[in-house]
């Protein structure tokens, strides 16, 4: 089995990349690695490497985001379930400034998305639960959520399409959908 990533710029987003593992397959069911620092140090910058992993388990019709800060790279993927995840350009210097992208996310494609500083991360599960994983790397000490910036779900200068209308909010979040964030 060999390890290969097939790694794609996004065509909307500045810095935003597409990594799509090969898997194999047998009667046992499936095997694919996720990262590789010598694959990997080629997407982020020089002298950056990823300090610590997350996991996120959430349940139908849960949407987390959109959330970021100006330091941190972020790649993301979907180990379980079926999300649907979007990343939204909020970098005051960029040409894709306010643009966004989505991607469908599971465990069965296994693709992974590189969200530089700046870019909002956000994701919607479509299926009955799913886990979501997150790789940090940043200089310095982590950021967290009292640090970072939070966007409405439905902001209207974004204007993403969702899959639903009305999702689970964290308090964060809901708060951010109210104007209070």
């Amino acid at each position: 089995m060999s390890i290969q990533f097939d790694i794609t710029e996004s065509n909307l987003i500045n810095g935003v990349k597409i990594v799509t593992p090969s898997i194999s397959e047998d009667a046992r069911g499936n095997i694919w690695t996720s990262y590789t620092t010598d694959s990997i140090k080629k997407i982020i910058p020089e002298g950056l490497h990823f300090k610590h992993d997350k996991f996120s388990k959430s349940k139908k019709n849960v949407l987390r985001g959109l959330h970021g800060d100006h330091k941190s790279w972020k790649f993301v993927t979907c180990v379980y379930g079926e999300i649907y995840q979007v990343v939204a350009d909020l970098r005051e210097e960029s040409d894709s400034l306010l643009k966004w992208q989505s991607f469908d996310i599971s465990n069965i494609n296994q693709k992974l998305i590189l969200i530089p500083p700046g870019v909002a991360n956000a994701y919607y599960v479509r299926s009955k639960e799913a886990i979501y994983h997150y790789k940090l790397a940043y200089h310095g000490n982590y950021i967290d959520a009292d640090e970072q910036f939070t966007v409405s779900w439905d902001d209207p200068r974004l204007n993403i399409s969702w899959p639903t209308k009305e999702p689970i909010l964290s308090i964060r979040d809901a708060e951010a959908h109210n104007g209070k964030n």
